[in-house]
């Protein structure tokens, strides 16, 4: 289940409640899918074929589509980041940039987890959005943000896009943002 901590002041939210509730003022999308229904054998699995990437997009399709159709993403796919993936530093190097989007931003995560840094409004700041299996976030296009893994350095997580091609970041240089 997500956690969040406010950066500005430690503050932890927790529930899932609350977190939902703290993210719809922030205007970020959470939701909360049943990592239950995957098979056990790809529930802590970081090392994925094609064949077992499809299995995981089966096995969640009716949520995948719900959501698409609910929020206009045409295409996903299964991103899987280890100590295994090739140049794992470097991909987190890109990711640990402060950047937007201009379309949403959007991972379910089915194993493992992460952390979204989000600027949220004025009053709040900076905010970490800890997210397990079975959390789904959207983050809004514009919204200056960026994703990293967790001290077990382990994700598998469902991406929507709405442009074929996918996303593209725009750095966005924040003199108020401390990496903490």
């Amino acid at each position: 289940m997500a956690e969040i901590r406010i950066r500005s002041t430690n503050e932890r939210i927790t529930g899932e409640e609350q977190v939902k509730a703290f993210l719809d003022k922030q205007e970020v999308l959470y939701e909360h899918w049943d990592p239950g229904k995957l098979p056990a054998s790809l529930q802590e699995r970081f090392d994925l074929s094609d064949e077992e990437k499809a299995q995981i997009l089966q096995t969640f399709d009716s949520e995948i589509r719900d959501l698409a159709a609910r929020r206009g993403y045409r295409t996903w796919d299964i991103v899987v980041l280890s100590e295994a993936t090739p140049n794992i530093e470097e991909l987190l190097k890109k990711f640990e940039q402060v950047h937007t989007h201009t379309e949403d931003e959007v991972r379910a995560i089915t194993a493992g987890n992460g952390i979204f840094i989000i600027k949220g409004t004025d009053d709040v700041g900076y905010f970490d959005v800890e997210l397990t299996a079975g959390d789904v976030i959207s983050v809004p296009e514009h919204k200056p943000h960026f994703f990293t893994l967790m001290e077990d350095r382990k994700i598998v997580a469902v991406r929507l896009f709405i442009e074929t091609e996918g996303w593209i970041a725009h750095p966005f240089d924040d003199p108020a943002f401390i990496k903490a």
